[in-house]
């Protein structure tokens, strides 16, 4: 069985369960069908005025006018079904470009299926007509050396906010970013056949399933591409971009290097992650470090090394420096081998110079402990050593998900002394955890590195899907969120009788802070678990609760809800995952105004933007009465020319 047939077999269409199968059409011939059944209408859609007047007269076919692009001079428009959520390209132009499965309507319309495929065609066919299209994430302009990076979790709802702060504030992003294979699928044939590893998760005593979220990494290319393209974003010329986090370097990940890197093909943006390959090893003495040197470190590298270090104003004692060398090369040998094969597959699939180029990030931010100046410094001479460049470099800085970082002043003075490093090598640095500092720790990030960061959030963007939910008006909506909240309960409330000692401290830590947060005693809640709940049952749900904060992402794929079915990736898990995209109107706008206002919060304690423009943006955007009207002005200044998209492109290049 394929990803398409087990969507179609249990009844799961695009429209509300999107981002799972690498293809955005799961059935063409039906597609096709309702295209027919309104051809007088769409075989009129030339250009975009004419598309514009079809637009009110279609019953099962969406058209979205301010997707149009042009190949040539012939115009392509983003077309849906209504019903399924099945996406193509139509296009009533004569002759179309060498797509696949390219279906004949009539005697003017042309239907393009949205094939993984073909999107690779499309990639090329766009580039090599306007060099400067934003239509697809780009390594480009500011992208270089400063970017604030959005973990997009819940994928098509994410997206069109994330756009409308990019056009309003001018600002390129990294608008679309997760962990692979943590929680991207990497290979829908290894979820179907049970082939996904299990992450050890030892805040709940167990594992969970690679891919925990639902939505595959081609899935989400693909979506992300499509969802701006309908909206109109591309007619900007703004670039964004796509981090492929935590690609996993070494350790178990050897055996599926190839999937990795063909999955993550559109990604503007890898970053490498060395801690899998990392943790195998540790820093030696004596005669095992003298072997180990031997064997694996090159004198030239060596040499190198040793030399370069006094250029960015670090003495180490070239012991220290064999000792680092001997422990990073394993790794290093194979971040280089990844690089290569990324570098490869594009030079492969793609035609263009800029369609084949990609940002890169070191991450050693995973390893226990603060990253050292020293092991920075010696890390990144190693890897210009090697022929290497890297656009970030994410040193460990002591950041904890979703807590602000307590000592201000030696935020500054750490940052300091690590960007001094890594700008001598022509790199940022990247902030990982990033979600949930406060103003003054983001004030600080963008100072201390002169403006050359990137800080990634994910985790406050589930945060705010339950905010949203939990202020609904709407019964559809309540219902998931109390579903939601009593998810997490469950999961606290086993975890504070677990055997488990780090399980049970962390859960029972929860909920004291939970409980201190509405002024309520702990006393004796510990006393058994029908205690425990009697307890908790006394709050009023809040997605303010810690215990809910920390739990809270392990519901979107847990089957039938179920705290026995974490990360479940057969239909009861996808069925879950649904509900997401089933809420309200009045849900989706309080979701994108607050995912907009947290971004506009990041912009402007970086100084990414001006507070005048921030204070603009907030708000025009509490001005919004539907979500409709949010997704509407995304289109609104749009630039028109390809001449015009290029002096934006240039435009955005500079910090």
């Amino acid at each position: 069985m394929n990803i398409n047939n087990f969507l179609l077999d249990n009844g799961f269409l695009i429209r509300d369960n999107p981002a799972i199968a690498p293809d955005l059409t799961l059935d063409f011939e039906r597609l096709a069908d309702e295209v027919r059944s309104e051809q007088a209408v769409l075989e009129k859609a030339c250009d975009p005025a004419s598309a514009r007047q079809a637009e009110g007269k279609l019953q099962r076919i969406i058209l979205w006018p301010k997707s149009v692009f042009h190949l040539g001079a012939a115009a392509f428009f983003v077309v849906e079904s209504r019903k399924t959520g099945d996406g193509a390209l139509l296009t009533t132009a004569p002759s179309v470009p060498a797509f696949d499965s390219v279906c004949k309507i009539g005697t003017s319309i042309r239907l393009i299926p949205l094939l993984w495929s073909n999107l690779i065609k499309l990639k090329n066919f766009v580039l090599e007509d306007d060099p400067f299209s934003t239509i697809f994430p780009r390594a480009e302009g500011s992208l270089r050396t400063t970017s604030l990076g959005v973990g997009a979790r819940f994928t098509t709802l994410h997206w069109p906010a994330v756009a409308w702060v990019m056009k309003t504030l001018r600002l390129p992003l990294t608008a679309n970013q997760n962990s692979i294979p943590r929680e991207l699928v990497y290979d829908v044939d290894a979820m179907l056949e049970g082939r996904l590893a299990q992450v050890p998760f030892p805040f709940i005593g167990s594992s969970v399933p690679e891919g925990h979220q639902g939505q595959s990494v081609q899935g989400m290319s693909h979506a992300s591409i499509i969802t701006l393209l309908k909206h109109g974003f591309h007619h900007h010329g703004i670039p964004w971009g796509f981090n492929a986090d935590h690609q996993p370097i070494g350790g178990r990940f050897d055996a599926i290097e190839d999937t990795l890197v063909s999955g993550s093909l559109f990604a503007s943006y890898i970053t490498y992650d060395m801690s899998p390959e990392l943790s195998l090893y540790k820093k030696l003495d004596g005669d095992a470090l003298e072997a180990a040197f031997l064997s694996s470190v090159e004198p030239a590298l060596f040499s190198a090394v040793v030399k370069r270090l006094p250029a960015v104003n670090y003495e180490i004692p070239e012991n220290e420096v064999k000792k680092t060398m001997a422990y990073l090369m394993p790794a290093m040998k194979k971040v280089k081998r990844r690089d290569e094969c990324c570098t490869a597959i594009r030079a492969k699939a793609f035609t263009t110079d800029a369609g084949r180029r990609f940002f890169r990030e070191l991450s050693i931010d995973e390893l226990p402990g603060e990253t050292t100046p020293q092991m920075l410094a010696v890390c990144c001479a190693l890897a210009e050593a090697m022929g290497m460049h890297f656009d970030f470099v994410a040193p460990n800085i002591g950041f904890q998900k979703n807590i602000p970082y307590a000592d201000n002043a030696g935020l500054k003075k750490k940052t300091g002394v690590l960007f001094d490093i890594a700008r001598n090598f022509g790199a940022s640095i990247g902030f990982h955890s990033g979600s949930g500092k406060s103003a003054e720790n983001y004030r600080t990030i963008g100072r201390a590195t002169s403006g050359c960061f990137e800080v990634k959030t994910s985790g406050r963007y589930t945060y705010e899907m339950g905010v949203a939910l939990s202020q609904s008006t709407d019964p559809g909506d309540q219902k998931l969120w109390a579903d939601w909240y009593d998810f997490t309960k469950q999961l606290v409330i086993q975890g504070a009788f677990a055997d488990d000692v780090t399980q049970k401290t962390f859960a029972r830590d929860f909920i004291r802070a939970s409980l201190t947060m509405e002024d309520v005693a702990a006393g004796d809640v510990f006393t058994s678990p029908e205690t425990l709940r009697k307890t908790l049952d006394t709050l009023q749900s809040s997605p303010d609760h810690p215990f809910w904060f920390e739990y809270n992402f392990l519901f979107i794929l847990a089957g039938k809800g179920s705290t026995a079915r974490l990360g479940d990736h057969s239909a009861g898990g996808y069925e879950q995952r649904g509900r997401f995209y089933r809420i309200s109107g009045e849900a989706r706008l309080s979701f994108a105004k607050r995912i907009a206002a947290y971004i506009l919060f990041l912009a402007e304690s970086t100084a990414l933007a001006d507070p005048a423009a921030a204070g603009k943006a907030r708000k025009k955007l509490a001005a919004f009465k539907t979500y409709e009207e949010l997704m509407e002005d995304i289109f609104t200044g749009s630039v028109k020319t390809p001449a015009a998209r290029s002096a934006v492109v240039s435009e955005c290049s500079y910090y």
